[in-house]
């Protein structure tokens, strides 16, 4: 495999010609050249080009595999993968919280859905009665929701297991007019998805996260008389 020409490893690998010479000007991928001029790869190009393709599979940008070239080409395994694991670790928390974000996101397009469909076709302009397109309305719907839940003992004793298990740990502190929680930022999507189930069945509750770093916050809200319901949601097992 030495002397292979930019052509022979574009055709062996796939890679484009134009992407392996920008490999090699950003130094990921070092070729020799020929009396002629020609770029030469020697026997270790496809093992690189192996571990730079799984490394941006992985979402590391082209200087974090710069760096972990350097470590592949001259350290151990073990080397590899100390420098490697709070690499991957934090993409996982990146991944994670955008899963967050794009569930809540979801819970909300799935109420405004909800409640375009539950409006009555009225002649006249919008007005903050419409409760979704009017600022007033924003945010509040959950005040004017009867306090009734859809689910059934089973359901709810299924319901509150899991909220137990994601809040295990944490030490709820209380607010206004709920609680409030703090937990590890890896338990965000968790927690969304939860929140957003639980507004389905529930939707006098109202919840909150707040991604702050390593850790994310869940404020949870509901009416007076649904207090003892999310005391229930929320108490340590």
């Amino acid at each position: 495999m030495d002397g292979m020409r930019i052509s022979q490893l574009a055709e062996r690998t796939g890679v484009p010609a134009t992407t392996l010479r920008f490999y090699d000007t950003a130094g990921l991928l070092p070729a020799g050249r020929s009396p002629a001029g020609y770029r030469l790869y020697g026997r270790d190009a496809l093992e690189r080009l192996a571990f730079i393709r799984e490394a941006k599979r992985l979402g590391l940008p082209l200087e974090e595999i710069a760096e972990l070239l350097r470590v592949w080409a001259t350290g151990a395994c073990a080397d590899v993968k100390a420098d490697l694991r709070p690499r991957v670790a934090a993409r996982l928390g990146e991944a994670e919280a955008r899963i967050a974000e794009l569930t809540a996101f979801t819970a909300a397009l799935r109420r405004a859905l909800a409640h375009l469909d539950a409006l009555p076709d009225r002649s006249g302009r919008c007005d903050p009665r419409c409760g979704l397109l009017g600022p007033e309305g924003e945010g509040e719907r959950w005040r004017d929701a009867p306090v009734a839940c859809s689910l059934t003992g089973e359901e709810t004793a299924e319901r509150v297991g899991r909220w137990r298990r994601a809040l295990d740990g944490a030490e709820p502190e209380e607010t206004d007019e709920g609680v409030r929680v703090t937990l590890p930022a890896d338990r965000a999507a968790e927690l969304a998805a939860l929140a957003a189930d639980e507004q389905r069945c529930c939707p006098f509750f109202d919840f909150r996260l707040h991604l702050d770093g390593p850790a994310v916050h869940l404020e949870a809200r509901a009416p007076a008389e649904a207090a003892g319901l999310l005391a229930e949601l929320f108490t340590p097992a």
